[in-house]
């Protein structure tokens, strides 16, 4: 039943055909907002993606706790995220910073403060962006003595280039997007045993999010081709999974997704309901330290 009107950033107007449990969580979106600085080109300023947009997503979809991502074009100033956890409230929202190896711990202790529970290096593009691979190691032992986690936004060969520095690392990884593998045959690629020996350690976790980022099919195939990646995920760790929506879905400028059928993508990745209820529920409250 067509219950919404057009949400900006998202095409369709329907609601989920799989049911939403209570206190089901959006673990990856960004909030973009003109009042505050950004770096590089304007272009990149997400247009209707601030807090009140994504308000009416959720009423959509039906999630209730969200997890804001800071996103590039904010850089490393973080107010956006703090603001947008605040407007949403400090009980049902979290944060992901972008910080710098001269992030003073008190600075650190503010974001804790403010909602922040992770930092993230988005580097599967270079294009502005605002850490590298140099700042990993050092930003992760500091942030791990706060119980956060690092954030990956990388590609299968940045995995692949970098996996004994992953191995090194001390605290909660988190792999963006399924791990971001490749078409045609992901899980051929040597990120894909990469991944999953690190998922063997306990202290890994993944995103079922951004269907269409490593899809050849595409909405019009239903995204099938990501089904056996979310499979495999699932059936090794189904306790360290969450689900995002990557709304306002910034890399896709031209043709935006349909929200309520992303979600509805759970239902066929993961097909058990008491599953689906950790993934939405249970994890992301373990993972960002919801109460």
């Amino acid at each position: 039943m067509n219950l919404q009107a057009q949400v900006p950033n998202s095409s369709g107007t329907h609601t989920p055909r799989t049911a939403v449990p209570d206190g089901a969580c959006d673990a990856h979106m960004h909030i973009y907002d003109p009042r505050f600085a950004t770096i590089g080109a304007p272009a990149a300023l997400v247009e209707h993606a601030t807090v009140d947009d994504y308000r009416r997503l959720q009423r959509r979809i039906g999630t209730r706790r969200t997890v804001v991502v800071q996103p590039r074009v904010h850089g490393t100033d973080n107010a956006v995220t703090l603001a947008a956890i605040q407007s949403l409230g400090l009980q049902h929202a979290r944060g992901i910073a972008v910080v710098r190896p001269d992030v003073t711990d008190d600075e650190l202790q503010r974001l804790h403060a403010g909602g922040i529970r992770g930092i993230r290096f988005t580097l599967y593009t270079a294009t502005h962006a605002a850490v590298d691979f140099s700042m990993v190691e050092p930003l992760a032992h500091r942030v791990h003595a706060l119980g956060w986690n690092v954030q990956l936004h990388w590609s299968a060969d940045q995995v692949a280039e970098h996996a004994a520095l992953l191995q090194r690392l001390p605290c909660t990884l988190v792999f963006d997007h399924l791990a971001r593998l490749p078409q045609p045959d992901p899980l051929a690629h040597p990120a894909f045993a990469i991944v999953r020996r690190l998922l063997d350690n306990g202290r890994t976790w993944i995103k079922l999010s951004g269907a269409y980022l490593n899809s050849a099919v595409g909405a019009a195939g239903s995204y099938a081709d990501t089904d056996a990646v979310a499979h495999r995920w699932v059936a090794q760790a189904p306790e360290r999974l969450v689900w995002g929506s990557d709304w306002p879905h910034p890399t896709e400028p031209m043709n935006k997704p349909d929200d309520a059928a992303l979600f509805d993508l759970l239902a066929r990745w993961v097909p058990d309901e008491a599953t689906r209820h950790r993934v939405l529920v249970e994890n992301p409250a373990q993972l960002y330290q919801f109460s």
